[in-house]
């Protein structure tokens, strides 16, 4: 986004050695720190970071000759491969060299910025695809112990950009599995299939076909660069850290106090549903509460549906801001050239009243935010 001030000093890690080797000293030190990637989900405040940043710079992407047991959809475990990368790879580098190689699974993850090991942080998805699709493991410096493990995905409760990476789990991703389906013998290497029909629809088929990996890899970038979600220096809306808000994740009952209109999908699996209120108790001034368990059925919500409708359009700023909505997708905050740390986080806390007031949801920002409130 081009904001925020500077750390207070920066180390570069360039092995897998190297970033458990650093991490243990930083540790040891006791002062905070910040492990950074490519930097892109992140907002840090005009004051800066007053502690040490660790800057994962690892590469590499080897064939792992281990059991190909894992996630995907081809029933012939002949086809798969798995993949170990290191966790400071760039991860669009990573999809065009699977493209290239013929290999699917992460192909509709095109043109998300960031390194390899930010990925099953969040559990990166995109166009109906998300990283637990498709990981085996990830290596992990557990900062409890100091000690490096194998972590099967299983264990890491991925969800709706959510982990227990993100949630508990203190440590260092040093690299990841995955597991790919491999067609190098076909002359035009087919996709995963397409799950997402806005997707789909800019490539003329019906969902759950297959197409080129070459061709759904162009329309994602594509796709991505018409919302200002690939980096073009000349263009404003791509200053930005992708998608400022998640999807909120609330109860089948309090959808119902919504208009009918407001888009919702059915959700599977253990995401954690956000604080939400309804309006009778908004009125009433009661306190917002944050759920102790997930509610039994949960639906997910426009985040883009429920900003617009709380009177927030595309463009929308604040007077005076050097922040403003992109002006091509509704859920990202942009810098318009000389924005400030604080402007960003003024319209994101702008734009998380107006929802709130408007339906009783709370939205929750996807970037980590450091010296930032909402």
């Amino acid at each position: 986004m081009r904001v925020g001030g500077p750390a207070e000093r920066v180390l570069v890690a360039r092995t897998g050695q190297e970033i458990v080797r650093l991490a243990r000293v930083l540790w040891d030190e006791g002062e905070d720190w910040l492990l950074l990637g490519g930097g892109s989900n992140t907002v840090v405040s005009d004051a800066g970071f007053p502690g040490a940043v660790l800057l994962l710079r690892s590469e590499g992407i080897e064939r792992v000759d281990e059991s190909v047991d894992g996630p995907g959809d081809d029933p012939d475990p002949a086809s798969r491969i798995r993949l170990r990368v290191q966790a400071g790879h760039d991860w669009d580098a990573l999809v065009a060299e699977c493209v290239e190689r013929g290999w699917s699974g992460i192909e509709s993850l095109a043109g998300i910025p960031g390194r390899v090991g930010a990925a099953p942080v969040q559990n990166i998805g995109a166009y109906g695809a998300e990283l637990s699709d498709v990981l085996h493991s990830i290596e992990f410096l557990d900062a409890a112990s100091g000690e490096v493990v194998r972590l099967p995905a299983e264990a890491l409760d991925l969800g709706y950009r959510h982990s227990r990476l993100k949630a508990g789990l203190a440590g260092v991703v040093l690299s990841i599995d995955l597991v790919l389906r491999s067609d190098p013998e076909h002359p035009n290497p087919l996709s995963a299939p397409v799950r997402y029909g806005q997707l789909a629809d800019a490539l003329g088929i019906t969902i759950g076909e297959r197409v080129a990996l070459r061709e759904l890899r162009r329309t994602v970038l594509r796709l991505r660069a018409s919302k200002g979600m690939v980096l073009d220096e000349q263009d404003h809306d791509t200053w930005s850290a992708g998608s400022f808000f998640t999807n909120p994740i609330v109860s089948e009952s309090f959808v119902r106090t919504l208009p009918s209109s407001a888009p919702r999908f059915p959700v599977a699996g253990a995401d954690p549903a956000p604080a939400v209120t309804s309006f009778e108790e908004l009125a009433a001034g009661v306190p917002l509460r944050l759920p102790d368990t997930a509610p039994p059925r949960r639906m997910k919500l426009s985040a883009a549906w429920l900003i617009e409708r709380a009177g927030i359009p595309k463009g929308f700023r604040i007077p005076g801001s050097g922040a403003a909505i992109s002006s091509k997708h509704t859920l990202a905050i942009t810098n318009r050239g000389a924005a400030s740390a604080d402007d960003v986080a003024q319209l994101a806390r702008y734009v998380v009243q107006r929802v709130q007031a408007e339906f009783g949801v709370i939205l929750v920002p996807e970037p980590n935010l450091y010296g930032l409130e909402l």
